[in-house]
């Protein structure tokens, strides 16, 4: 019409469908009775606690898996809260970018990487990747749908920021828009040995501040620890091209971490370094024998993956077998001690020497990261943003005294005391043991329930210490 000077406002190609999906899940959660707790239905999962099983059926999310769109030009994605790192980094790395954080899990989805936390050897640099979320739709435990992007004038300002680790009691992501950045085809591995945790600990320290170490660029960063002085950080830098190098393949034959003891400088594609820890699950995979010749060469190679590993710790905690198996051999009760930790990187040593004498899991995975936006506050998992960190990761069983009940979580009890004296706290997706008191203290007491009770004012959704530790 002459003179009309209203803005048309196009909307992307995927809104409408992804509007039906949302329109579908709002009449599900409507079917439910008012007096229902609200779960998901998900046929994965990478959490280590077990949880009770509910009377009435889950929110069926599977729909909610997907790529949105990639802009190439403003390095963002609109992704679906139930998709894959896998599936994303499949739509992502044609136009040669990558999320700022990729978790060293295919499984892992985005929305249980921002409401859970995951890190990986890019967070000294880019923090975890809930920093890197842009705008998200929830679903929150009263029903209601928001768009949240933690603006000044975001009048959910506080449900964006209380979100991460808040592991689904506060609401479901939706839909997420995140930052992506640019990544090249190769990334040239440097393994540097250290022989005592103080010096590595020292060289992390020097290289999140400068992101460099001799002089060259360092874009990734982690560290495995084989004993107290068996240490190696892996440097990885961005390359265009091969260097005179022949790319390295371990989802095959060879095993990853093992190249670490042998080999100074390596090379693997991007893709192949994003998932270089999947194929054998860091080095889990030893429990199930994929790790000798004999079997690896039987096994199939697309089922060398963590989803396959998890299924089968799944039945044999569903039937008891290692257990029985255990008991009839005459072997003593062993506790399950899976566990990531962050400790100040100058607290490090410190803890490595108690892991060390106390309890005996090796290898061990380091993760150093450090907050992005130092502005920011995430009350539920509340780093001082000045401090560097070191994430700990350990995953396997150790054996206990005669007579002592794996349930009582003697040994995991230990650790959480000795990382809370360190100034450090723990990840929350594995079993955790925290009084009352004491968990508040660390995650959000205050802040959390007054989140809580904003946008879950029935309790349809289980709050955090009844899902974490009583694993309700």
């Amino acid at each position: 019409m002459p003179g009309d000077t209203s803005v048309q406002i196009s909307l992307p190609v995927w809104r409408a469908d992804y509007d039906a999906r949302v329109e579908s899940l709002r009449a599900q959660y409507a079917a439910l009775p008012p007096d229902a707790p609200v779960r998901l239905a998900k046929p994965t999962s990478n959490l280590f606690r077990q949880r009770a099983a509910l009377a009435t059926p889950g929110l069926d999310v599977a729909s909610f898996d997907g790529v949105l769109e990639v802009d190439p030009i403003g390095r963002t994605a609109e992704v679906l809260g139930m998709t894959t790192y896998e599936h994303l980094v499949e739509a992502t790395l044609p136009y040669g970018l990558a999320p700022m954080c990729v978790p060293q899990l295919k499984t892992i989805t985005l929305g249980g990487a921002v409401t859970g936390l995951g890190i990986e050897s890019a967070s000294f640099r880019d923090g975890l990747p809930h920093e890197s979320v842009i705008e998200m739709d929830i679903l929150t435990g009263d029903g209601r749908i928001l768009t949240v992007t933690g603006a000044d004038d975001d009048p959910h300002r506080d449900l964006f920021y209380a979100f991460p680790n808040s592991y689904g009691t506060l609401g479901y992501a939706l839909r997420l828009k995140i930052e992506l950045e640019p990544v090249t085809p190769y990334v040239r591995l440097t393994h540097v040995r250290f022989h005592s945790a103080h010096a590595m600990a020292q060289a992390m320290a020097d290289i999140t501040e400068t992101k460099t170490w001799e002089g060259e660029t360092v874009d990734f960063l982690d560290g495995t620890v084989f004993s107290a002085d068996e240490q190696y950080l892996t440097l990885g830098r961005k390359v265009d091209d091969r260097q005179g190098l022949t790319p390295s393949d371990y989802t095959g034959m060879d095993v990853y971490y093992r190249s670490l003891q042998r080999k100074q400088v390596d090379l693997l594609t991007t893709h192949d370094y994003l998932w270089r820890w999947d194929t054998d699950w860091f080095w889990c995979s030893r429990a199930f024998g994929t790790q000798k010749p004999a079997i690896r060469r039987l096994w199939p190679k697309s089922k060398l993956r963590s989803d396959v590993y998890w299924r089968i710790i799944r039945w044999d905690r569903k039937t008891g077998f290692s257990a029985r198996m255990d008991k009839v051999r005459g072997r003593p009760a062993r506790e399950e001690v899976v566990q990531d930790i962050e400790v100040p990187v100058d607290r490090l040593a410190e803890f490595l020497d108690f892991f060390h004498t106390e309890v005996g899991i090796e290898p061990i995975w380091v993760c150093p990261l450090k907050q992005r936006d130092p502005q920011a506050r995430w009350p539920l998992y509340e780093f001082d943003p000045e401090v560097i960190y070191v994430n700990v990761g350990f995953w396997s069983t150790v054996p206990l005294p005669r007579g002592v009940d794996p349930a009582e979580g003697r040994v995991n009890r230990r650790i959480e005391q000795v990382v809370t004296d360190l100034d450090g706290r723990k990840s929350l997706y594995s079993s955790a043991y925290y009084d009352p008191e004491e968990f508040r203290s660390i995650y959000g007491g205050d802040t959390y329930d007054e989140v809580k009770k904003t946008y879950d004012p029935q309790g349809r959704l289980l709050g955090l210490y009844d899902k974490v530790v009583r694993r309700r």
